[in-house]
C-alpha cells in the first residue's frame, strides 16, 4: 500500500507577505528559504523553515484578497499548533512572546489531550496559533 510520510509544507494566506514573514522570523524564529513572485505578480510567496520543525511554512499573498480577515469559524484552517518539549519550554516561549509585544493566553490545560498544556496567540492576520506541550 502507498503510505503518506508526513506533512511537507503548510501554506497560509496572508494580507502582506513581507509583514507576515518578518513577524514569523522575529516572533517564532523561522528563517527564509525562498521567494516566489514580485509586486506585480498575482501571487507572492515566502517560504520559511524553523530548526527542528520538519515542515516548510509558506506565506502566500494573493493580489486582491487583502480585505478578508481570518476567521477560524469558517471552512478552512481552524488553527496551527506548534509542539514544544514541555511546560518549562512553554514558559520560555511566553517570555519571548511578551518581549515581542505579542498578546497570548495564559498557559492552560489543553482540552484535547489530557495532561497537556497550551498557549494561544495570533499572527498579524489574526490566524490562531498555539504552542502545545504534551503531558
Amino acid at each position: 500500500m502507498t503510505a503518506l510520510r508526513g506533512i511537507h509544507h503548510l501554506g497560509l494566506s496572508v494580507t502582506n507577505v513581507e509583514r507576515s514573514a518578518r513577524w514569523y522570523r522575529d516572533v517564532l524564529g523561522f528563517h527564509e528559504v525562498s521567494r516566489l513572485g514580485g509586486p506585480a505578480d498575482m501571487c507572492r510567496r515566502i517560504n520559511l523553515r524553523h530548526v527542528g520543525f520538519g515542515v516548510h511554512l509558506g506565506l502566500v499573498a494573493h493580489r486582491g484578497a487583502g480585505w478578508f480577515r481570518f476567521d477560524e469559524t469558517m471552512p478552512g484552517l481552524d488553527h496551527l499548533s506548534f509542539s514544544v518539549a514541555d511546560r518549562a519550554e512553554l514558559e520560555q516561549w511566553c517570555r519571548r512572546l511578551f518581549e515581542r509585544g505579542v498578546a497570548y493566553s495564559p498557559i492552560a490545560a489543553a482540552r484535547t489531550v489530557p495532561g497537556a498544556v497550551v498557549v494561544v496567540f495570533r499572527d498579524p492576520d489574526n490566524i490562531q496559533l498555539e504552542l502545545f506541550a504534551d503531558a
